[in-house]
């Protein structure tokens, strides 16, 4: 254990509130501390979102305390109310369970359940929410709680105008009884979360003192929120995924190396392995020369290898490197479809024309063949990074890229792909 390790997380800006701070520092100091965070399973994959607490739960492993990550089977299907605005949709049993087993191997990557000193714990608290009787959890838990103390939670304050249901309101509850559970089986003493869940984390800690008579700690991280006002988390409307099928490690990559300047220090800070000393360094060249956007580029790169490992990174600046030159021909086939996931694309078919005019107007790239002349003749049309300027020009299967694919460029940004 460090003993400037909680003086280490204040510095990297992850202290958003904690509950008595010099007795949980000196407890993280002076022993090795069992801690929680709970992931429910919402989607079949964690988003980044989720990626600050799971590395600091990493944060707290690589000190020498043990990580205990609870897969949230059991509240999972309930729903938190936390700072949301609507009830959440209710689950199925098997969903859920598909959806824990998909985030419990995420979690693998970042977390060791192996480590020969200080394994971390992987829980799932339907092994006992799925087995406790309403009656048992209403005697041994419920009796510690007044709906007075409910109703001064936050979360739940946020939604008595608005409607919440009685199952939404249990949910703190349920938390509160995670805490108990995982401190009866594991000895668990910390919890972790979202500032979000700073109501729910003083539930457990509350329900720790009256049943057990032990004190508790909880410590929430700041919600993350964007310079520019936008929702951390999100592209184009879309959540950033850690499941590679979801958000290619190229679309992930580009997340990253577009942050807002007034950001990218602050998650270097969050998201990155790097000191404190390698971060200062880092932010003393960026503020020198913003325009080489050095803090983005650190971070881009620590985070992508991290998440999806250093060859999806460096194929992830490979693809970024052509799309800026226009060098499409070095690309292959997997690179192809990362890089060009979402621009219109059409399947070549056996009867089309590979006249490149004709094959223009085929894919729906240009609306008549009077256009499509004067684009070829004017310089607009790329294939592959290449300018075409010949109207007679015909597609051979020297411009299909490994057998698959063309990519089409007319005029400086529109992309086309073209399939086989």
């Amino acid at each position: 254990m460090s003993a400037d390790f909680f003086d280490e997380l204040k510095l990297r800006g992850l202290v958003h509130q904690t509950t008595d701070e010099e007795a949980l520092k000196k407890q993280l100091n002076e022993e090795s501390v069992k801690l929680y965070i709970g992931f429910d399973p919402t989607a079949d994959s964690l988003h980044i979102g989720h990626l600050l607490p799971i590395l600091t739960l990493r944060r707290f492993q690589l000190n020498g305390h043990v990580p205990i990550a609870l897969v949230g089977g059991g509240t999972g299907m309930i729903g938190d109310p936390s700072f949301k605005d609507a009830e959440r949709s209710l689950n199925t049993l098997d969903t859920v369970k598909g959806w824990s087993d998909s985030i419990k191997n995420q979690l693998s990557r970042f977390i060791n359940f192996d480590d020969s000193k200080n394994p971390a714990i992987l829980a799932n608290n339907y092994d006992w929410l799925g087995e406790v009787s309403l009656i048992d959890f209403l005697r041994d838990v419920g009796k510690n709680f007044t709906i007075n103390y409910m109703m001064s939670k936050e979360s739940v304050k946020r939604r008595i105008e608005t409607g919440i249901s009685y199952t939404e309101f249990a949910y703190q509850l349920l938390q509160a009884y995670d805490f108990l559970k995982l401190y009866e089986i594991h000895g668990c003493l910390l919890q972790l979360g979202g500032s979000d869940q700073w109501g729910n984390i003083t539930s457990g800690i509350e329900l720790l003192r009256r049943e057990k008579e032990v004190q508790g700690f909880g410590l929430t991280m700041p919600l993350i929120t964007k310079a520019d006002g936008t929702k951390f988390g999100k592209t184009e409307g879309n959540a950033v995924w850690l499941d590679a099928d979801k958000t290619s490690p190229y679309e992930f990559y580009q997340f990253w190396i577009n942050t807002d300047d007034r950001d990218a220090v602050k998650f270097l800070k969050y998201f990155t392995f790097l000191s404190i000393e390698e971060i200062a360094e880092i932010e003393k060249e960026f503020t020198e020369a913003p325009e080489k956007r050095a803090a983005q580029k650190a971070l881009a790169k620590e985070i992508t290898t991290l998440v999806h490992g250093e060859e999806a990174y460096e194929q992830a600046v490979k693809i970024s490197q052509a799309l800026f030159s226009g060098d499409i021909k070095g690309l292959n086939a997997e690179e192809i479809i990362q890089g060009f996931r979402d621009v219109p694309s059409y399947e070549v078919q056996q009867e089309d024309s590979m006249n490149l005019v004709e094959l223009l107007i085929a894919a729906g790239i240009e609306p008549s063949k009077r256009q499509a002349r004067e684009d070829v003749q004017n310089g607009a049309i790329y294939i592959n990074g290449e300018r075409i300027q010949d109207v007679a020009a015909e597609l051979t299967d020297s411009e299909k890229i490994e057998g698959q694919f063309t990519v089409v460029r007319r005029g400086k940004k529109k992309y086309f792909l073209l399939k086989y």
